[in-house]
């Protein structure tokens, strides 16, 4: 197996399993996963999709991310339970799935030496997370699996079912 076919694949089970924790959480969306807080399902959603447009379109092409507006709510110091201050959970699932299908896109129109690329803007000193196309790829793909615990959190605060897939 080629590592662009793995690639895909992470992409695209990650987007289906974590995202099918995060639809089952619509009406409890604030719900925090702990009494101290933490992050709800629509953060998580939002900064799912803010993350994905930073690390593939700053990253990795040198664009300017497509949910740069959304910087401060989704991925700044707060974790706010204030819901005035979230677009509604429809609109953040459309722009998560929309960031996704962008990225799977981009995935096959490339090669698997293209995966080698060096990323056009990747942080300073994280060139062994965000140096080439490859890694920024991989990355994209394990955030969504890394905020899992936090829905796995918010939903057994919420009194809904584990789920085991």
């Amino acid at each position: 197996m080629l590592s662009i076919e793995l690639i895909r694949d992470n992409l695209i089970k990650s987007e289906k399993r974590v995202l099918a924790r995060i639809e089952e959480m619509r009406e409890h969306c604030f719900v925090f996963p702990t009494p101290n807080g933490g992050c709800h399902t629509l953060w998580v959603l939002g900064h799912l999709a803010y993350i994905e447009g930073l690390v593939i379109h700053t990253f990795m092409l040198g664009e300017v991310n497509p949910l740069a507006e959304w910087e401060e709510l989704f991925d700044g110091a707060d974790v706010s339970g204030e819901t005035s201050r979230y677009p509604p959970f429809d609109q953040v699932l459309a722009k998560c799935r929309e960031m996704r299908a962008l990225t799977l896109a981009l995935l096959d129109s490339l090669s698997e030496q293209d995966l080698d690329r060096v990323s056009a803007k990747p942080p300073n000193g994280f060139d062994a997370m965000f140096g080439t196309y490859r890694l920024c790829l991989q990355y994209v793909s394990d955030h969504w699996y890394m905020h899992r615990g936090h829905l796995a959190d918010a939903r057994r605060a919420a009194g809904l079912e584990r789920m085991w897939v």
